[in-house]
């Protein structure tokens, strides 16, 4: 027998769970760990939410097998949500399908539309599932910057000219997790010319679309007039609504990959519990004040986490969207690495973080901080490292 099985072989040790494992540690001998590492939202989700599935579960009938793409309201709750946000026409029926949740709906059509051998175009540094749910389904990964500018557009026409056999697909993630990037409208039409040029699909990963700051909104790929000839894109509820630990999420767009991301689903689960599936269409058809009532808090808390940090002697770009802030280690500290870098924050700031080289070789130098305590805890993890820096000999401001 083999000593390993083969896709088990092609993942690498998961980084970010040592600094999980260090947090959970340092918690059960009692110590105060500000967890700035996972983006597991702190706000509860909206009470008429909650309410609506309470109201479903009690019903007898509600307990049995659910619709694996999504029960008719809720893919139309999606469709409408699409029309009003994008302007954006959908069909429930063929354009849209319920997930797990974005990643799950990831890695599901990466199972359906991937032959071992296929070469992806990924971002790097990315979320895991962008890169790993395709070397789960054989794929073989050719990493393009994150960052927006001219040297992406190269490096996708060298991946064209020189790349054997020729990319099939290719990913995007903004907001970027964990670069927090934003793009505009007129980079998702020349990409959206750019993959029918090449006959490339795109699948683009919208799960922060309503975490933006300074009143300028997220755009869409499909907002592109023909973006579903080559394109799908997937959002969840988790930070819209603060309802990560329900699993729900959606893959919009084009009719031939949504079909094949219901085939393989179809073998694979029976969909989300049906009152989930009920109060999620409540969140999308109800009240949306919630939505600019939690991107009202995080843009708070941008703010105070950046002016924080500051004045402790760690200078933070301000993110434009999303809820992590991607963090350049301290010049006077930047040869330690970021894994290290976060254990040092763990052990002696009390403060976790995630290192960014758990997000692709590019992400080395950095790490990704979330913005997941309330603002009196982002002050006191200022002070906290404030201190470790310190004792590290880095020069802090006075103040």
């Amino acid at each position: 027998m083999e000593d390993e099985f083969y896709r088990i072989k092609r993942l690498p040790p998961y980084v970010i769970a040592e600094v999980n494992a260090m947090r959970h540690a340092a918690r059960q001998a009692g110590k105060d760990i500000i967890d700035l590492g996972m983006g597991n939202p702190d706000l509860p989700p909206p009470a008429h939410v909650i309410d609506k599935l309470c109201e479903v579960a009690r019903k007898e009938d509600a307990h049995g097998y659910s619709a694996s793409s999504g029960i008719p309201g809720i893919r139309k709750a999606q469709a409408n949500y699409y029309g009003r946000r994008f302007n954006v026409d959908l069909d429930p029926e063929t354009e849209v399908v319920m997930t797990m949740g974005s990643k799950e709906g990831l890695a599901s059509l990466a199972t359906a539309i991937t032959a071992p051998g296929d070469v992806v175009l990924a971002p790097n540094p990315s979320y895991p599932i962008h890169t790993f749910g395709f070397i789960i389904a054989g794929a073989t990964i050719r990493s393009v910057p994150t960052t927006p500018d001219e040297r992406y557009w190269e490096s996708l026409n060298r991946a064209m000219a020189f790349t054997v056999p020729r990319p099939s697909i290719l990913i995007v993630n903004y907001p970027s997790n964990p670069t927090a990037e934003t793009v505009d409208l007129a980079f998702y039409e020349r990409l959206v010319a750019w993959a029918k040029e090449n006959k490339v699909w795109i699948l683009s990963d919208l799960a922060y679309s309503e975490l933006y700051f300074d009143g300028n909104p997220t755009r869409s790929i499909l907002e592109v007039p023909g973006a579903k000839d080559v394109a799908v894109e997937f959002t969840s509820m988790s930070k819209t609504f603060s309802m990560a630990g329900w699993r729900v999420g959606f893959a919009v767009g084009n009719p031939k990959l949504i079909a094949a991301l219901k085939r393989v689903k179809s073998y694979l689960d029976y969909g989300a519990f049906t009152p989930i599936q009920a109060a999620a269409c409540a969140a999308l058809n109800g009240p949306q004040d919630i939505v600019e009532k939690n991107r009202n808090l995080y843009q708070k808390r941008r703010d105070v986490m950046v002016e924080a940090f500051g004045r402790a002697g760690w200078d933070i770009p301000s993110p434009k969207a999303s809820m992590f802030a991607w963090a350049p280690l301290p010049p006077a500290l930047k040869d330690m690495g970021s894994l290290e870098f976060s254990k040092q924050l763990l052990t002696h700031a009390e403060v976790a973080v995630a290192p960014g080289v758990g997000y692709g070789e590019d992400g080395e130098g950095f790490v990704r901080i979330a913005m997941v305590e309330n603002e009196q805890r982002l002050r006191q993890a200022a002070r906290n490292i404030k201190r470790y820096l310190a004792s590290m000999g880095v020069n802090t401001p006075a103040g």
